[in-house]
């Protein structure tokens, strides 16, 4: 599996909660990222989060992402799942949505890692094409 790594610029913009809902506590923000590097693309989603007292916390996202990987061009989803406890600490997977591939990128699979470091995103992109 070719691993790429490179930075990311994300700006989110948070929406205002659903009027008299269950989930009113529920956080939704806008994503909109721009990769550079191996992945030269941008993308668009949306994140759900919600957390609570004793520090706990989940999340999920999607996200469309179109440009070029490795001078492949097309699009591919990438679905976020994460968590965060005091005693478990975080967790975070983020996953190519299955035969969401288009152009170049049709057949795409893999994982990203996000990582965060003196606010600053950096991608680790483990992926294979069919």
């Amino acid at each position: 599996m070719p691993v790429v790594k490179g930075k990311f610029d994300v700006k989110t913009l948070p929406q205002a909660p659903e009027a008299s809902s269950d989930f009113a506590a529920v956080g939704r923000l806008l994503l909109d990222k721009r990769f550079h590097g191996p992945l030269d693309a941008v993308s668009r989603g949306q994140m759900l989060a919600i957390g609570g007292e004793g520090g706990w916390g989940v999340y999920v996202a999607i996200e469309k992402v179109e440009g070029a990987l490795d001078g492949k061009s097309g699009s591919f989803i990438l679905y976020h799942n994460g968590t965060m406890t005091p005693k478990d600490g975080q967790s975070l997977t983020v996953t190519v949505a299955p035969q969401s591939g288009t152009g170049e990128l049709a057949g795409i699979s893999g994982r990203m890692a996000i990582e965060i470091t003196d606010g600053q995103h950096f991608y680790v992109f483990d992926y294979e094409l069919d």
